[in-house]
């Protein structure tokens, strides 16, 4: 493996479909992703990014359409000869294997000698600063730890791509934060893509240079992390995102920030809406309203705010924001 290595692993869906019987998994998806990209493929269940992530492995057939690495395509390859590894939710460790041997296993099925498969497994150990512990079996390990010899196991063939299916949501929160961050500390260090599947806003807010939103088996949006969340183009894009409110006015459907969402008296024109709850955050209150369609919305107010006109539920106040805050939405 040649750490720092850069631009590798240019992907390209194009017009790809996936049937299962009369069901459309994925429809006609088109789709690049630059090579030495993070890539957080987002959605619902059932949206299609699993399905899409499991075509470009080699784990399921397309029904139509072409899947492209660096440019060949590789539909009729099977895994271990596309250029690609997948790091599953499972992690998949063999129990009786050391941590040394789970990394070498791969290397093992392609006839690598012993020396040189360990000299390569102890590298990638190194890499995921497990390198003290290539004695261990799987059960001696913790969640993290064992998710990091996945991860070098994943890397040990010298991938084109990273394929990462839900990889941190077995992980509690504090070390999914910790583990996210190493994610992309070693997607950077290796220069090679890595497609990441979530369902969480936060985890591709966080990693992505390009994010993925998919409904249906299409995508419904794509840009980067602060193109997708601060200019939601659809209804269903700013509530699956979060972080904003979707309000029709006269004008037509918008978007604002709830943190660009500002409580004001009642009447003079503002939208009106009833306070349902206030919750502290940490760093101040969210307070969830109801509008006169029962909408429910939120707006986050700091802790001074707060103390100086207190909130209380049942009680009466008006929406309002700035203008250049305001982002038109398509109807879903």
């Amino acid at each position: 493996m040649h750490v720092g290595q850069t631009g590798r692993g240019a992907i390209e869906f194009v017009k790809v479909t996936k049937r299962f019987g009369g069901a459309v998994a994925v429809d006609a998806l088109d789709l690049k992703i630059p090579a030495g990209t993070y890539c957080c493929l987002l959605g619902p269940s059932g949206c299609g990014k699993t399905t899409s992530l499991r075509m470009l492995a080699g784990h399921e057939r397309q029904s139509s359409g072409d899947i492209l690495l660096n440019n060949s395509e590789i539909s009729g390859l099977p895994p271990a000869r596309r250029g690609t590894a997948m790091m599953f939710q499972s992690y998949a460790l063999f129990p009786h294997l050391t941590c040394l041997d789970n990394v070498a296993f791969s290397l093992r099925m392609r006839g690598v000698l012993k020396a040189e498969r360990h000299a390569k497994a102890r590298e990638m150990l190194r890499l995921v600063e497990l390198e003290a512990l290539a004695d261990r079996l799987p059960a001696q390990l913790s969640g993290g730890q064992q998710q990091r010899v996945a991860l070098a196991r994943a890397l040990v063939t010298n991938p084109a791509a990273l394929l990462l299916d839900e990889p941190l949501s077995a992980l509690d929160p504090f070390l999914r934060g910790r583990v996210r961050a190493e994610l992309k500390r070693f997607q950077r260090e290796l220069g090679i893509t890595f497609v990441h599947v979530t369902h969480s806003q936060d985890e591709a807010l966080a990693l992505a240079d390009l994010v993925v939103l998919m409904k249906d088996g299409r995508i419904e949006q794509q840009g980067t992390p602060f193109e997708v969340f601060d200019a939601p183009r659809t209804a269903f894009a700013a509530r699956f995102m979060g972080g904003h409110n979707v309000i029709r006015l006269p004008e037509g459907l918008i978007a604002v920030r709830t943190d660009r969402t500002r409580l004001l008296p009642p009447g003079a024109g503002a939208v009106p809406a009833t306070i349902r709850d206030v919750e502290y955050t940490g760093t101040g209150y969210a307070v969830t309203l109801i509008g006169p369609g029962r909408e429910e919305w939120t707006a986050l107010v700091d802790e001074a705010a707060l103390r100086a006109r207190p909130l209380e539920s049942g009680q009466a106040v008006g929406l309002g924001w700035d203008r250049e805050d305001l982002r038109p939405l398509a109807e879903d």
